[in-house]
């Protein structure tokens, strides 16, 4: 799993102007299975996106198709986690935690 925060770059405006194609690049990763969560940061500084993929090799690929990152409007940070505990909700996303490495 994956929390994907992004960063805005620009100016609120100019962020807006790419919001519909933002939400197209959104709307078809629900749709894959590769987000489960997204939203506006408080303050409107960027956003927060909870990611499923298998490496974050897949991530950085997802990551290249957001209008946001092909304009330069947004950079995302990445951060790799294991969901080892959900609420009953969404049991499903639950991760085991290797036995073994640095995980």
């Amino acid at each position: 799993m994956y929390l994907l925060l992004l960063h805005y770059k620009t100016d609120l405006q100019t962020v807006d102007s790419h919001v519909p194609e933002h939400t197209k690049y959104l709307q078809k990763n629900y749709e894959s299975g590769n987000f489960l969560l997204s939203g506006r940061r408080i303050p409107r500084t960027g956003g927060i996106i909870i990611a499923r993929a298998e490496n974050e090799e897949a991530v950085r690929a997802i990551i290249k198709e957001d209008p946001f990152y092909i304009h330069g409007v947004a950079e995302y940070e990445i951060i790799p986690f294991i969901a080892s505990m959900t609420a009953p909700q969404i049991s499903v996303y639950r991760e085991e935690i290797p036995l073994s490495g640095n995980q």
